[in-house]
């Protein structure tokens, strides 16, 4: 059985054949195409953590390719009362065809996919943000960034900055991490990071320098410097910031047909300008719609491929 729980699970060709899916749903869609290759199949969506972009895209997703999404938030689960986690996935996983869990504790999800007899997806965890990078990836290959790319990520070393890492590893390009004095990435996951990328030949560099780090840059990305659940070390983390905002003078340090990413939400004058969200150099709308056609790709792949 294969899940979705984290890059690093997956090959570089698994990874351009699940973008190879999402590009061609994509274009099917833009044609006015539909394509029914999940009918009558089900994806239940479990929030134990709320989200805008993950719930849209995954219950249109699944509708557009002839099935449907059931939304389930913490409220309405046996998990919220307690419920063990191998309990409700053996239950669920008797009942649906797919399963999508946006959680806390990546270990949550590990335990829901070891009892589960369908594929698991992680919508987003603590430590790492996967069907994002798909389609930070897709956005890369659209704007003609992905070859060779050198990515820059100016900010917390959060979930986001682990999933760069691992599709850095898999994919091997140039990544760069700037992040603050005890905000840095995890040991463990960049060594992780590392091993793979001594076969793909990534070149992984972590700084608390951010200038150097945007240097040439073919990519600028970053993340909100308090993620959810964070919320009371947000005035702590604005200091520890300081100087971490991407704006137009940081952009300037990289090429000058850069492009900017960012998952969103996006917090003004914080980790990035107005001026530079609102740039041509900006691709984040075109990031976030690309959630809806990589998921789909990765769902039907899943789907292919039990």
């Amino acid at each position: 059985m294969r899940h979705f729980l984290t890059l690093a699970d997956f090959s570089k060709q698994e990874i351009l054949e699940i973008l190879d899916i999402a590009k061609s749903l994509k274009k099917d869609l833009k044609a006015g195409k539909y394509s029914n290759l999940l009918e009558r199949k089900t994806l239940g969506m479990i929030f134990e953590k709320n989200s805008t972009r993950t719930r849209v895209s995954f219950e249109t997703g699944i509708y557009q390719l002839g099935g449907q999404g059931i939304f389930l938030s913490s409220n309405e689960t046996q998990l919220g009362r307690g419920e063990p986690i191998k309990d409700t996935s053996r239950v669920l996983s008797s009942m649906v065809d797919l399963i999508m869990m946006r959680t806390h504790e990546h270990a949550r999800l590990e335990e829901f996919a070891h009892y589960s007899s369908i594929p698991v997806i992680n919508g987003l965890s603590d430590s790492f943000h996967p069907m994002q990078l798909l389609a930070d990836y897709l956005t890369m290959q659209e704007c003609q960034k992905d070859k060779n790319p050198i990515v820059t990520y100016v900010g917390d070393g959060n979930n986001m900055a682990h999933s760069w890492l691992m599709l850095a590893a898999k994919m091997g390009f140039e990544l760069r991490i700037a992040s603050p004095k005890n905000y840095e990435v995890s040991p463990d996951i960049y060594q992780k990071a590392r091993e793979f990328a001594k076969i793909s030949g990534a070149k992984l560099i972590v700084t608390n320098n951010p200038q150097e780090a945007l240097a040439n840059a073919d990519v600028v990305t970053t993340d909100t410097w308090a993620s959810m659940g964070q919320e009371n070390e947000k005035e702590a983390r604005k200091k520890a910031f300081k100087g971490y905002c991407i704006t137009k003078d940081s952009m300037q340090l990289a090429k000058p047909d850069c492009i900017f990413l960012h998952c969103l939400p996006a917090y003004r004058e914080q980790e990035v300008s107005e001026e530079v969200l609102e740039s041509s150099q900006s691709k984040i709308f075109l990031e976030a719609e690309n959630r809806l056609h990589a998921q789909k790709g990765v769902m039907v792949w899943l789907h292919q491929n039990r």
